[in-house]
C-alpha cells in the first residue's frame, strides 16, 4: 500500500510542536506526527520543486520526497535541522524528474514564487506584472547552477549554509554561483526593472 502524506496540511490537535518531537514520534510509528512535519514544510517543498524546475511534476516530486524522507528518517542526523535535509531530498527528486524528461531549462517559477503585493491601480498592476514576468524569464535563462543558487537564496530565502546543504555544494560554490548569477541578472536588467 502506497503511503500518502500530502493530503492533509492542517496540523491536528495534539500535533508535535517542534521538529524534534515530530521526528521522535514518527520514528516510534506515529504517522500523525509525520503528517505534522508534512504540514509544516509542504509549502516550501512545493516552492523548492517548482523553482528548481519540476514544473507540472512538482506535486509528484514533493510526494516522493516526503515518502523518501519518511523511509530514511532513521538515518537523519538529529543534531542537524530537518528543513535543509528535506529540501535536499526535494532538490534531488527534482533533478531526477527533470533529467528523466530530458529538459533542464523548464522552470515553473510562477507556480512557486511568493505572491507579490500589487499596486491598486490597473496601470500599476500591469507594470508590476510585466516586471515580474521579465525577471522570471531572466532567472530561467541563467545557467543551471547559477539559477539553483539564486532560486535558493532569493526566491526561497534560504541561508548560504542551507543552500549548500540542500544542493550538496561547498559553501564557496554557493557564494560564487550566487554572485555570478546576480551579476548576470544585473547585466541583463540594467535599469530595465527599476
Amino acid at each position: 500500500m502506497e503511503t500518502t502524506f500530502c493530503r492533509a496540511h492542517t496540523p491536528r490537535e495534539g500535533a508535535p510542536t517542534d521538529d524534534d518531537e515530530a521526528i521522535t514520534r514518527s520514528l516510534a510509528g506515529d504517522l500523525a506526527a509525520y503528517e505534522a512535519l508534512v504540514a509544516r514544510y509542504s509549502a516550501i517543498a512545493h516552492r523548492t520543486a517548482a523553482l528548481l524546475g519540476a514544473a507540472e511534476e512538482a506535486e509528484d516530486v514533493v510526494q516522493e520526497a516526503f515518502v523518501k524522507a519518511f523511509r530514511h528518517l532513521s538515518k537523519f542526523r538529529r543534531d542537524a535541522a530537518f528543513k535543509p535535509w528535506l529540501l535536499r531530498i526535494v532538490a534531488n527528486e527534482t533533478h531526477t524528474a527533470t533529467r528523466a524528461r530530458g529538459r533542464r531549462a523548464e522552470l515553473a517559477l510562477r507556480a512557486g514564487a511568493e505572491p507579490e503585493r500589487l499596486p491598486d491601480d490597473p496601470e500599476g498592476v500591469a507594470i508590476a506584472t510585466d516586471r515580474r514576468t521579465r525577471l522570471l524569464g531572466l532567472v530561467r535563462a541563467l545557467p543551471e547552477r547559477e539559477r539553483e543558487a539564486v532560486v535558493c537564496r532569493y526566491f526561497l530565502q534560504l541561508s548560504e549554509a542551507e543552500t549548500a546543504e540542500i544542493l550538496g555544494w561547498p559553501l564557496g560554490s554557493v557564494k560564487s554561483r550566487t554572485f555570478r548569477g546576480l551579476a548576470r541578472l544585473r547585466e541583463e536588467v540594467g535599469d530595465g526593472l527599476a
